[in-house]
């Protein structure tokens, strides 16, 4: 199939999702080989205004961001800054209580540090507040010895990685993203963890699907413990501005241009930015663990910091890597291929991914 027929086809799936009623706003961007085949923009950015999505609305884009605040700390591991098997206490001596001492910054990016959990307790407001998020981390008490199992992180991902970062550097991990990777590839308007405020009339308003939010874990669960009631996400929750301006880096608002242009850099095939080495694209694309993940409660695999399947299910083991958001938004690449791949939404329905395995698949047969 041809490049031209992909535009056509793209066309025509993303007005059926909008005009269907699938979807209130798309942002779709696709590079191949560091050449730009589809940013295409559809839909409502705002139902109370009726703005329109264009190619520069910002979305939040749930934990599409985890993919992004690894490949920080993979550039700077390639960079000689960080090591991979470095343990946190020996920059953060707080974290060690509880015999955490031997957890790695390699043990985090893999969601095998064994602190997933958050006091019951914890708000969103909470997530606002970093030193209460790290003093949490450390008075944690780990659920595994580290390395021997895997669980999503799914909040305490964010706040682990971006205190080593700090701690290391001095600088936040939003200020590093700027230095090392959105500034470079002149995107650090487009891809944030904590959103600056003059920014915030661009973001996009997530529409809670027929006034629904996603459902919450079972009580006492090891997922209703890793996320507790007041840090569940819903559509309210990703529209508050205090949890946009704010670093989790767990979480992020962006758009589809300006996070697939750092995957297409992490394939180098961005000119003039180089971000990674080939042996270090090679070892974050990696299948490193396959099995229960203790979290979520089902059979997982894990890259070295992202998701290694293409949402349509198909790819090569170790040529895919990236993240998709709670709220279906998503960013990867794939190495075999050379396409990078963003699709940004405001639909918000928890764990719903049917729109981008649409859209993958699309891609996949039209480029195949």
């Amino acid at each position: 199939m041809s490049e031209q027929h992909l535009a056509v086809a793209a066309d025509v799936l993303l007005d059926d999702l909008v005009g269907s009623g699938a979807e209130v706003g798309l942002q779709l961007v696709v590079i191949r080989n560091g050449r730009t085949l589809l940013d295409l923009a559809r839909g409502t950015a705002d139902p109370r205004t009726g703005a329109p999505v264009d190619p520069d609305t910002l979305f939040w884009a749930g934990s599409t961001a985890k993919g992004v605040a690894s490949s920080v700390a993979h550039v700077l591991v390639d960079r000689g800054v960080l090591a991979d098997d470095m343990r946190v206490v020996d920059v953060w001596p707080e974290f060690g209580t509880h015999d955490k001492e031997r957890v790695t910054l390699r043990h985090v990016l893999l969601h095998t540090a064994g602190v997933p959990g958050l006091p019951a307790d914890t708000t969103a407001a909470d997530l606002c507040d970093w030193d209460r998020m790290c003093a949490a981390l450390e008075d944690a008490e780990p659920w595994w010895e580290p390395g021997t199992r895997f669980g999503y992180h799914v909040k305490t991902f964010g706040f682990l990685l971006g205190e080593i970062l700090r701690r290391v550097t001095g600088e936040s991990i939003s200020t590093l993203l700027r230095e090392h990777v959105s500034g470079p590839l002149g995107v650090a308007d487009e891809v944030h963890f904590g959103l600056p405020e003059r920014l915030l009339p661009r973001v996009a308003r997530q529409v809670a699907s027929d006034g629904a939010g996603p459902a919450r874990p079972a009580p006492g669960s090891a997922l209703d413990r890793a996320m507790p009631p007041g840090v569940v996400p819903d559509a309210h929750y990703a529209n508050r501005s205090d949890l946009l301006t704010c670093d989790i880096p767990s979480e992020g608002t962006m758009s589809a241009r300006g996070v697939a242009r750092i995957y297409a850099a992490l394939l180098g095939h961005v000119d003039g930015v180089t971000l990674v080495s080939a042996a270090k694209l090679a070892a974050m694309a990696a299948v490193a663990f396959t099995g229960m993940d203790e979290v979520m409660g089902f059979p997982t695999s894990w890259a070295f910091g992202y998701s290694p399947a293409r949402p349509n299910g198909r790819g090569r083991p170790g040529s895919t890597f990236g993240m998709i958001g709670m709220n279906g938004s998503a960013a990867y690449a794939d190495i075999d291929s050379g396409v990078a791949v963003a699709v940004m939404r405001n639909r918000f329905t928890g764990g719903d991914s049917s729109t981008i395995a649409r859209i993958d698949q699309l891609i996949a047969e039209e480029l195949s």
